[in-house]
């Protein structure tokens, strides 16, 4: 190979630019930078040219990423303005997206849509709740059966108190005279309470029932049984309480024996359509009540108080207690009697006795 002045000249420039990195004396040692750091550790020299090479050849690698990745500003605002020209960039204005702090209200046709809207969806709720297409049609005619008399008793009692009213508002009743009517409502009352007492006891026989099929695919005990006791320990004491305090405690067991119906069903213990058929017929009970309240609250003040049941035991007792003093005292005064009959007769013998002495 010839070698010319250009490449003398390359060669001397190469030479010299390496030269200040690593030279060699005469006997073959380094000197130069890094003389100490390669007398240390003799690989040292090899690593940093190592680092060298490889930043050399990463460099344009890393330059050609970053131009890879550059965001070309250009190119966004081109794609910006073909999207601004749809035919909806009509619709998108300075203050579309902005909401102010003084406004003019939704129109009343809108909110009326939304109103309409709600009731209807809770019309649907409402239907499907009561269709009960899941319950069987014996079960549920049966159910809807039972609920009649707690309907007939409330209107009922709500009439009844109405009439009272009117009779003491003008001094006769609309359709009975207020004696009439006070007297029937008197009448009512044991029924209802009665009725209540064994329809909670029906609904927790139901659980009995249910334990003895094995429902739900195992025995669960007193868990179970202590549901179907719960109903009538609370339903019959009722009866023995005055009309208000009756009604208000049957009201109260026969929401939470819906509860507890429901968290049975929740669990597998009873069928799936269950709790929705509870909660259908305990509405109807429950409303019958509150209606049957509503009505005698409104004349409490009005009517005679009619003894209740423990009422009547307890004036029996004191009847009774009233008769065995009575007897005490009759027997006692014809103890008396007889003890003052005995002494006179002791008294006239002895008279009798002195008198035949003195004729002697």
């Amino acid at each position: 190979m010839l070698r010319t002045g250009a490449s003398r000249s390359l060669l001397r420039s190469v030479t010299s630019a390496v030269r200040p990195l690593a030279r060699t004396t005469h006997n073959g040692a380094f000197t130069g930078p890094s003389a100490a750091l390669g007398l240390k550790r003799p690989g040292a020299l090899a690593l940093s040219a190592y680092k060298q090479a490889s930043i050399s050849l990463q460099r344009p690698a890393t330059t050609a990423a970053t131009t890879a990745y550059r965001i070309d500003h250009e190119a966004e605002k081109k794609y910006g303005e073909r999207l601004f020209a749809d035919e909806q960039a009509e619709e998108v204005t300075t203050d579309s997206s902005v909401r102010h702090v003084f406004e003019e209200p939704q129109s009343d046709v809108e909110k009326d849509t939304d109103m309409l809207a709600g009731v209807k969806a809770d019309l649907v709720t409402i239907k499907e709740t009561f269709s009960l297409q899941a319950v069987p049609r014996e079960a549920l005619y049966i159910g809807l059966a039972g609920v009649l008399p707690y309907l007939a008793t409330s209107m009922t009692t709500f009439y009844l108190a109405w009439d009272i009213n009117f009779a003491h508002a003008t001094g006769q009743g609309f359709l009975l005279s207020g004696a009439t009517a006070e007297a029937l409502l008197h009448i009512i009352e044991p029924l209802q309470v009665g009725y209540g007492a064994v329809i909670l006891s029906f609904l927790g026989a139901i659980h009995w029932g249910l334990e003895f099929a094995k429902y739900g695919g195992q025995h669960h005990g007193y868990k179970r049984y202590m549901i179907g006791v719960f109903a009538p320990a609370v339903a019959w004491p009722t009866i023995l309480l005055p009309v208000e305090y009756a009604l208000t405690t049957q009201f109260l067991a026969f929401v939470f024996l819906y509860f507890a119906d429901a968290r049975t069903t929740v669990r597998g213990w009873a069928p799936a359509w269950y709790s929705t058929y509870r909660f259908v017929l305990t509405f109807i009970v429950g409303a019958s009540l509150v209606v049957s309240l509503i009505g005698r609250g409104e004349i409490m003040d009005k009517i005679g108080h009619q003894p209740g049941p423990a009422e009547k035991l307890q004036a029996l007792r004191d009847s009774q207690m009233e008769n065995l003093e009575r007897e005490e005292q009759e027997r006692r005064a014809k103890l008396a009697a007889a003890d003052e009959e005995e002494e006179e007769g002791v008294e006239g013998e002895g008279e009798e006795g002195g008198d035949d002495e003195g004729d002697e």
